[in-house]
C-alpha cells in the first residue's frame, strides 16, 4: 500500500488516528486564527512557567466536544477542562496548546497534541504544528505518518553527530533541582553535536521525523507525553522516563498532577543517553 499503510490499518485499526487527524486540522484553524492576536494571558497559580490563553481554552473545548460527539463513553483528560470520567478503558488525553509561552510571543514552535490510552497503554496519537501546516498521526502497529508520509527516527548511530533537544523548567521553589539537572545536561552537551530547545512538541516532531536524535524533559504532565509516546514508538523510537524506566499511565485519571519525565529517541542514541545519565548518579 502507498506510504507503507497496509489494508488492515486502513480499514480497521486507523479509525482513531483518522478522528485525531480531523480534530487536529480543525483545531489548528482555531489556533492559527488567534496567532499574533493574543488578547489575554494568565499565569497559572503556583507555576510561573505555565501560562494560559483564551486559545488554549477554545481549542480544548473544541476537541473535547468532538470526542464526546464521536466517543461519548470514553474518558477525557484535557489540560484546561480537567477530567471527564466515564469509567471507560479508553482515555483521551489532550494538550490544547503545547508551548503556550511560544504562542504568546508569536513563536511558530507551538502545537496541539492528542493521545489515546486503552487500558493504560497508548494506542493512538497525533500532533499538529499549525504554523507549518503539519499533522503527525500514529496508531498502534500501523506506523507514524507526517502529512501521509511514513516517519522513521534517525539511523545515525553516534550521539556526537546528532542534535538532541532538551526541555527544562526552572524550580524556584527548590533551586538545587535545577542545579542538579544542569550537571546532567552539561554531560549530555559534551557528548552531542548540539542542543536544541523549542520548549514544545516541536522537538518531539523533529525526533519522529529523524531530524533530531532524541528529546529529554524532566518536568511535564500526562498530556505532554501520551500523544508523543505512540508517535515515537511507531516511528521506531524508544520512549522511557528520564532514567530509562517504562512510562506509567496506570489509573490515568488520578495522574493529572503527576510529574512526568521522558527520554525519547532512536534506539542506539537513547541507549547512549541513558549511559550518560546513569554515569552521573
Amino acid at each position: 500500500m502507498e506510504d507503507g499503510k497496509n489494508v488492515l490499518c486502513y480499514t480497521t485499526k486507523m479509525i482513531h488516528s483518522q478522528f485525531i487527524e480531523h480534530a487536529l486540522i480543525d483545531s489548528s484553524k482555531i489556533a492559527s486564527k488567534n496567532f499574533n492576536d493574543v488578547s489575554s494571558v494568565v499565569i497559572k497559580l503556583g507555576d510561573n512557567n505555565q501560562v494560559l490563553t483564551e486559545t488554549d481554552i477554545a481549542v480544548g473545548k473544541y476537541i473535547v466536544s468532538e470526542v464526546q460527539k464521536i466517543y461519548p463513553t470514553h474518558n477525557i483528560i484535557d489540560e484546561e477542562t480537567g477530567i471527564i470520567d466515564k469509567k471507560s478503558d479508553y482515555t483521551w488525553v489532550i494538550d490544547p496548546i503545547d508551548g503556550t509561552s511560544n504562542f504568546v510571543v508569536s513563536s511558530p514552535q507551538y502545537g496541539i497534541m492528542i493521545g489515546l490510552l486503552y487500558q493504560n497503554k497508548p494506542i493512538a496519537g497525533g500532533m499538529a504544528l499549525p504554523y507549518y501546516s503539519e499533522i503527525i498521526t500514529a496508531e498502534k502497529n500501523c506506523g507514524a505518518f507526517y502529512n501521509d508520509n511514513k516517519l522513521e527516527v534517525t539511523k545515525e548511530p553516534d550521539l556526537l553527530s546528532s542534535l538532541v533537544a532538551y526541555g527544562m523548567d526552572g524550580h524556584q521553589e527548590k533551586p538545587t533541582l535545577t542545579y542538579d539537572e544542569l550537571n546532567i545536561l552539561a554531560r549530555i552537551v559534551l557528548n552531542v553535536r548540539n542542543i536544541r530547545a523549542a520548549g514544545s512538541l516541536f522537538d518531539s516532531a523533529m525526533v519522529a521525523k529523524g531530524k533530531y536524535g532524541a528529546y529529554l524533559n524532566r518536568t511535564s504532565k500526562i498530556w505532554d507525553v501520551v500523544g508523543l509516546h505512540i508517535i515515537i514508538e511507531e516511528a521506531g523510537g524508544v520512549v522511557t522516563d528520564f532514567f530509562g524506566k517504562p512510562m506509567d499511565y496506570s489509573y490515568p485519571l488520578t495522574k493529572i498532577d503527576t510529574n512526568y519525565t521522558f527520554c525519547i529517541g532512536a534506539p542506539l542514541l537513547h541507549k547512549q543517553l541513558q549511559e550518560i545519565i546513569h554515569s552521573t548518579q
